[in-house]
Formats: C-alpha cells, structure tokens, sequence
C-alpha cells in the first residue's frame, strides 16, 4: 500500500519569501526614483529701480556669479563666504526657475546653483530687494549680478598687430627746388675719392 506525498510547510512558504524580498527591494528603489526628481523653485526675476532686471532669490536678493568660476572651479572658498553666500539646494532637489539652473558640489560637499556653468551667490552688502551692490567688485575675481540677457562684461580688446593710420610722409617739393636727399644709412659707408698716387710716381 502507497503512503501519499505529504507536501511539507517549509514548500508553501518559499513563494511567499520570494514576493517579500523582490518586494523590500523595489519599494525603496521607486522612492528613491521619486526623491531623486523633486523639483524645488529657488530662483525668480527681480525688477530693479532703473527698469531693469535680475535674477534674485525667493527673497529678493540679487544673485551674482564671479568671472573666474566656472567648470567647478572654485575660487571663492574659506574668508570670500563671510561676504558671498552660496545658492545651497539639497543633494536630491533640482532647483528650477525662470532660467535653465544646474548644480555644482562645493568643496565641503554642498551642492551650489549654477547659471551658464557659474556658482550662485548673494552678496552680504545687498540690504534689500533690487540692490546690486555687489556688480562689478572685485576680490578674488570680478563679481556680476546674473542676468537672463546676454553677459554685459565688456570683452578686453585686442591691440593692433600695425598701426591703423599710415605713417606720415613729406610733402612734395615745390616747384624749382630739388627734393630733399635722405641722410645715409648708418650701414651704407660713405663713398671715398679715388685713390691718387703720391706725387712723383
């Protein structure tokens, strides 16, 4: 007489382990996913006095960029940050404004808004809204408001390889007067009289 299989326990929960596992391990990746795409508004457009505009933060204070950062070079580190204030966002935070921004880790591991590839500041000597104390100051680099415009920094000029204006040249002689010799050339030796033998040869 045949005994029947008995279908022990531990069969039954195998399946049930496994959705568990797949389960703990694709919920945090999806949150993860969610918390990598939040989306945080950090940066708007400022009227100044003058009809003119800038970019500022949420408070209204002017943003400003230095010349010589960019490509995560940093210049303004350790003294420069008691006077220019990094734009921070958090490490999963895309910040977004009326401008294309993106983000930059600082030395100490921060992550910085970026604009056209330059960090974020605000400068301390701003008071209120819609000063822009700090354009065109110079430190460690030259300082400028951000700006959705094209850079307003004049560009340096290129000095002429020749001179633009022809050199002057001497009027023509008048008429009866013989036109004026050029002295000698300090290489060309003057010309010497013909050689006369002593006398009596």
């Amino acid at each position: 007489m045949q005994r029947r299989a008995r279908s022990h326990p531990a069969h039954r929960l195998i399946p049930l382990a496994l959705v568990a596992v797949v389960s703990v391990l694709v919920i945090p990746a999806s949150s993860g996913v969610a918390r990598t795409a939040a989306k945080k508004r950090v940066v708007k457009v400022q009227q100044l006095g003058d009809g003119g505009s800038v970019l500022a933060n949420l408070r209204g204070r002017t943003l400003y960029s230095l010349s010589v950062e960019r490509h995560g070079k940093f210049i303004c580190v350790a003294r420069c940050l008691s006077m220019w204030r990094p734009l921070i966002v958090p490490r999963r935070v895309k910040p977004t404004g009326p401008v294309r921004l993106g983000r930059v880790k600082r030395p100490g591991g921060q992550i910085q808004v970026t604009y056209r590839g330059r960090p974020l500041y605000v400068f301390t000597g701003d008071a209120k809204k819609g000063e822009t104390n700090g354009e065109g100051f110079k430190d460690v680099g030259t300082w400028h408001a951000a700006d959705r415009k094209a850079s307003s920094v004049p560009q340096p000029t290129q000095p002429e390889p020749y001179p633009t204006t022809p050199s002057p040249t001497a009027p023509p002689p008048a008429q009866g007067e013989s036109p004026p010799q050029s002295p000698p050339s300090e290489s060309t030796p003057p010309s010497e009289p013909p050689y006369q033998p002593p006398y009596g040869y």
